[in-house]
């Protein structure tokens, strides 16, 4: 997976840019609040995800515009594709050319991994963020993945609505066997899903996390739901036993107006040397763990697709010690990867690298990649 080209209008801070790609290794120079950011998420929205950031369609959109238009020409193993994103009053996206229904149907086809110092409190932080963790990438493997959350999602908040309004109109009593069946069967998909990724993830991050830490420590993941028995399970057996869950919760659910069993309730449990990393991981250990869980990413959507993802890394160079710092470059050859980084901050990596000096919304390359043995 490649990208050549990036256009923009009236995206963040870029009144009209367009950048051309060097497909190994792309380094964005420049001070704070310049724009670098704004590019990797740019790129990152071609995935059919929100903003890596959390913000939302209408922030993103330059100030006293209406719109902002951006456009990515990438190519895979098979062919060259474009594709268009539209952020207006109502989200537009296509495809060479075809609309699609949505910009999520985007998922799937340009693959990408994103790594910013928010992902380096992935460990220490809420179970909610290494949901959101396993399910990013679950909607890139599987462009289904994610109307199979968004059908869970709308079902989750359907029986909470239900929950809430059952102590007035007791008569709705019996319509919650209906959203708890679709919770039921949606959520032990999901489950499903999570758990197999899971396993994969453990294999590939493990074992490069032997490698950050010099063999010395050992990264275990487990899916975590309400039965530990769950994640081996197929995901009929899962759909039964949460169906069983929730008759059993659903008392004490309508007195706290919640539903308190199911995939939004789940957690993905790191261990670092067999202890809990959220308690008791050091600060290093935490960041190796996290930069093998982004690196284990790659390779899990590599095994599956058969692409290399593009690499998203976004001011994390600075946030790492030069041992992982060099971990992680060496493990993103042959892989395109796109790197922001403060002026003066970071040398440039070593093998075919195009430097951009990124300031006020206006993207400069500097340097031509400079290849090894000379070329130039």
């Amino acid at each position: 997976m490649r990208i050549e080209r990036l256009g923009l209008r009236g995206f963040r801070n870029f009144a009209g840019e367009e950048i051309c790609f060097h497909p190994a290794v792309n380094l964005f120079c420049g001070e704070n609040a310049q724009g670098k950011t704004n590019l990797l998420e740019a790129v990152w929205l071609f995935t059919g995800a929100k903003s890596f950031r959390g913000a939302k369609d209408r922030e993103m959109i330059c100030l006293g515009e209406g719109s902002a238009r951006l456009e990515l020409e990438f190519c895979d193993r098979s062919r060259s594709q474009q594709a268009q994103l539209t952020l207006a009053e109502k989200k537009s996206a296509s495809l060479n050319g075809i609309p699609l229904p949505s910009a999520r149907r985007l998922a799937g086809q340009f693959l990408a991994v994103v790594f910013s110092p928010v992902h380096l409190s992935l460990i220490k932080d809420g179970p909610a963020g290494r949901r959101r963790f396993l399910d990013s990438a679950l909607c890139q493997l599987s462009p289904a993945y994610l109307g199979l959350l968004l059908r869970y999602q709308k079902a989750l908040a359907q029986r909470g609505s239900l929950l809430r309004d059952l102590w007035r109109h007791g008569e709705l009593y019996d319509t919650l066997e209906v959203w708890e069946e679709e919770l039921s069967r949606t959520g032990g998909e999901l489950i499903a899903r999570r758990a197999a990724f899971v396993r994969e993830l453990a294999e590939a991050a493990g074992e490069i996390h032997r490698g950050i830490s010099r063999e010395r420590e050992r990264l275990e993941l487990e899916y975590v739901s309400f039965d530990p028995r769950l994640p081996a399970l197929d995901a009929q057996e899962i759909a039964w036993a949460l169906r069983q869950e929730l008759l059993c919760r659903r008392a004490e659910d309508i007195r706290t107006g919640a539903t308190s069993a199911g995939p939004h309730r789940d957690d993905l449990e790191i261990k670092i040397g067999g202890l809990g990393a959220r308690s008791y991981a050091s600060q290093g250990q935490q960041r190796s763990g996290v930069l093998a869980l982004k690196l284990g990413e790659c390779e899990v959507i590599r095994r599956r697709t058969g692409e290399e993802p593009v690499v998203l890394l976004d001011d994390v160079m600075s946030e790492l010690d030069e041992s992982r710092r060099e971990y992680l470059i060496h493990h993103l050859e042959g892989r395109q990867v796109l790197i922001t980084c403060c002026e003066g901050e970071l040398s440039a990596p070593g093998g075919d690298t195009a430097l951009f000096l990124v300031k006020e919304g206006t993207v400069t390359p500097c340097r031509a990649p400079q290849r090894q043995g000379g070329e130039s």
